[in-house]
Formats: structure tokens, C-alpha cells, sequence
């Protein structure tokens, strides 16, 4: 989901733009308006928007006198304009968009998944950010994960994450809390990332932090059972290399 805010002088503009998105970019939420740069500066500090569709030509000061007031920016925007061709083209070499007054529906939508890609390659230079933090520390308890969550990533430290469960395409990370997030990423993924000292590949569908195992079932592969009680079939070629991890031969 992306958090965007709408900057227009004229409500009725806002209210159309609204509709559309509502109508064609159901991942995009609306978080706020504002009909002029002097209420959207305090808007855009209190609520930290991904987007921010910016009508040009308004009371009181342009886009431009709003951004120079807060650079640097973290937002994506999205430029709404009745300017001529010319300006447009300079618009669109400097790989800003913008929508022309009226919106089209078409329009608009190129101009919020560009929006979105530039987001997304925003979130992996954080998460490139991340590795090189984790990489500087040798102690595996102090490195953390990016997750996907409705908003944007959330960062876990490993040492909470209990188990990694497969399912389809998708992986469930249970942590600590009780709680669970999907990631699009899968299993096997993790499986390389994951720090062997505190993480084994039990079964094709479970990589499990060694630090929550609480029992071992006996069987042919055998269960163990987690700190969440949940139990998770062994896979019997990873038996024995599992029990040596606790010093089982």
C-alpha cells in the first residue's frame, strides 16, 4: 500500500483525482489533502507520505516555493499541470511526472506504477543498507531483517524470529510476539541469507531458529516442538546433522 497525500488549490480537483484513484489505483491510499503549499508543509512533516500528487500553480506559492522550503524530499511526486508541451518535455527529461489537467485514467496509471517502481528501488536501497550494517556485525543476535508490511519494511532483529514456514510461493515469518508476516520471497531464500550458527533447514517447509527448539520427538526423522508450540516433522536426512548441533551423535 502506498501512503500519498493530494496538494491542489481547487477541491473539486482533488475530489476527481480521489475518485480515480479510488476507481483504478486501489493500492494507492489517500492519507490527506491540502488546497495550498502553506498547509501542506505541516501535512507532509506529520505524516511522512510515499507520493504526493503536487498541483503546480497555486495560491500563495508554487510547487516549486513548497519544495525548496522543505528539501531535502523523500516522497515521490507526481506533478498535476495545465502547463504547454514544451514544459512538459522538460518535465519528462528530468524522469519527473506529471499528470495533465484533465487526468486520464491511462495517464494516471503509468504515472503511479512509475511511482511505485521508484518506491520499491527506494526500499531495496534500504534493505542493501541493512545488509552492510549486518555484515559490520560478526554477532549474528544484533543483525536485523527486512519484512514487507502494509506500509513499507519492518525491521526484525533475527534473534526474535522463530520459525520460517513455506507455503506456495510465499514465506510466513513467526516471531516472538505472536506475530506473523508473508513475504513474497521464498524458502530457500532465506535459507542462503540465514546464519547457519543460528538457523537450520529442517524440513523442505521449516527453517527454525535452533534457540526456540524446546523438545525432540523421537521417530523416524522424529518432531521437534518449538516455543510456540507448534510441532514440525524432521526431515530424516536432516536428523542426524540436527541432534550434532546440540552435541547428539
Amino acid at each position: 500500500m502506498i501512503n500519498a497525500l493530494i496538494v491542489d488549490d481547487e477541491p473539486k480537483n482533488i475530489r476527481i483525482l480521489n475518485g480515480l484513484l479510488n476507481e483504478c489505483c486501489p493500492d494507492v491510499r489517500i492519507i490527506g489533502e491540502a488546497v495550498s503549499a502553506e498547509t501542506a508543509m505541516p501535512l507532509i512533516a506529520e505524516t511522512h507520505p510515499d507520493l504526493v500528487f503536487l498541483d503546480i500553480e497555486m495560491p500563495h506559492g508554487n510547487a516549486f516555493d513548497l519544495l525548496d522550503k522543505i528539501m531535502p524530499i523523500d516522497f515521490e511526486i507526481i506533478f498535476i499541470t495545465a502547463f504547454d508541451a514544451y514544459t512538459l518535455k522538460a518535465f519528462k527529461y528530468s524522469a519527473l511526472d506529471y499528470l495533465l489537467k484533465p487526468v486520464s485514467i491511462e495517464e494516471l496509471k503509468m504515472a503511479v506504477q512509475k511511482a511505485k517502481d521508484r518506491i520499491r528501488i527506494k526500499n531495496i536501497n534500504v534493505q542493501l543498507q541493512n545488509l552492510m550494517f549486518n555484515i559490520s556485525k560478526p554477532n549474528s543476535l544484533l543483525q536485523k531483517i527486512a519484512l514487507p508490511d502494509n506500509d513499507g519494511l519492518i525491521f526484525i532483529q533475527l534473534a526474535e524470529i522463530i520459525r520460517f514456514e513455506a507455503k506456495g510461493g510465499y514465506t510466513y515469518v513467526h516471531v516472538t510476539d505472536n506475530q506473523k508476516y508473508v513475504s513474497s520471497r521464498i524458502i530457500k531464500e532465506y535459507e542462503e541469507i540465514m546464519p547457519p550458527d543460528l538457523f537450520f533447514r529442517i524440513h523442505n517447509s521449516h527453517i527454525i531458529n535452533l534457540n526456540f527448539v524446546k523438545k525432540y520427538h523421537k521417530g523416524r526423522g522424529g518432531l521437534i516442538e518449538m516455543s510456540d508450540n507448534v510441532l514440525i516433522e524432521v526431515a530424516t536426512r536432516r536428523k542426524d546433522e540436527f541432534l550434532a548441533r546440540f552435541g547428539i551423535r
